[in-house]
């Protein structure tokens, strides 16, 4: 018997997901398992490859921690590289069971979304593990918490020798029905190839630099005025704008091909737009044009956008998380 690890936290010392995880790796070693471990963080530059390795195993864990939101970003692509890349049929006999350990609020949501994500691709959910662990030594500590991790494992081994059936979920079938990704008309073989370029690195950068010259030379082309919109997003930013009373806080947009940072000044039902240096803003973000298009045109939010990693951003986290509160765009 194969089972897979991937563990999607940052891999810092005192990260309860790693306690729990380790245990559970023990228990299955004891009973013959085979067990690999993949740390997404140390694979960053690969993960669009992961999903070969799911070829010969017989159940994964896919392993998070929470720490302010969500399982976070690793996790997060590796499933989207299971669901672009994944050969479906192998998936469909893998059993999964979510860890998902938090030192914040969202524990519970995050293993539910595991799961619902995993039975999308089309596997087999096992029953995993979550709680809100303050301090990884009272974990260490308890026998009890230990003896439901040894437990936990031991179903898993046991879902898996017997191949206990699991019954049919609905989001299967509303995968069926609505949810049908687009036919990319590719082998398994030429998919494989499709996501090692992907994870190619010199292959990308190349790509990359080739994008790069191409938007400079039509940039080139372009008027200073045309560049550089001082007024751009102006009206849509006003037109989502939904004030909270109290709220106190400015924003600064980094966006590709701007001069200046577009800078979002809200003072309770106020909201002030203009380009500029943004030194005073509680919140710096730096993101794509397109990705700017996709927000304001409703297709994508800023908290998506900063998790998939389309979106980077720094300052106050609280501010940034109000972000889709403060801007409703609706869909065109």
């Amino acid at each position: 018997m194969n089972i897979n690890i991937y563990y999607g936290g940052r891999g810092i010392i005192d990260d309860p997901t790693l306690f729990v995880i380790n245990k559970m790796q023990e228990i299955l070693e004891e009973l013959r398992v085979n067990v690999i471990r993949y740390n997404l963080y140390e694979c960053k530059n690969t993960i669009p490859t992961l999903p070969q390795t799911l070829k010969d195993a017989d159940g994964v864990i896919l392993a998070a921690t929470v720490e302010w939101y969500g399982i976070g970003g690793y996790m997060q692509q590796f499933l989207d590289a299971c669901w672009l890349f994944g050969d479906k049929s192998k998936i469909a006999q893998i059993y999964m069971c979510p860890v998902v350990m938090s030192t914040t609020y969202g524990e519970r949501e995050a293993k539910l979304n595991l799961s619902t994500a995993w039975e999308i691709l089309g596997g087999l959910p096992c029953s995993g593990i979550c709680g809100y662990i303050e301090n990884t030594v009272m974990l260490e500590m308890n026998e009890q918490y230990i003896k439901i991790i040894e437990k936990k494992a031991e179903n898993m081994y046991r879902s898996i020798n017997q191949h206990i059936a699991c019954f049919p979920a609905s989001n299967q079938a509303v995968k069926q029905k609505v949810a049908v990704p687009k036919s990319t008309n590719l082998t398994p073989q030429e998919t494989e190839q499709l996501s090692q370029y992907v994870s190619d690195d010199g292959y990308v950068q190349r790509q990359k630099q080739d994008i790069q010259e191409l938007t400079s030379l039509f940039r080139d082309m372009l008027s200073e005025e045309e560049a550089d919109n001082e007024e751009e997003y102006f009206a849509p930013l006003r037109k989502a704008f939904r004030p909270k009373p109290g709220v106190r806080t400015e924003y600064a947009l980094l966006i590709e091909n701007k001069k200046k940072k577009l800078v979002l000044e809200i003072n309770g039902s106020r909201l002030e737009c203009s380009y500029g240096t943004g030194e005073k803003a509680d919140v710096e973000m730096q993101l794509a044009k397109s990705v700017m298009e996709d927000i304001v045109n409703g297709r994508m939010t800023f908290q998506r956008a900063f998790m998939s990693g389309a979106m980077k951003a720094k300052g106050d986290f609280a501010a940034l998380r109000m972000l889709d509160e403060l801007f409703v765009f609706e869909e065109t």
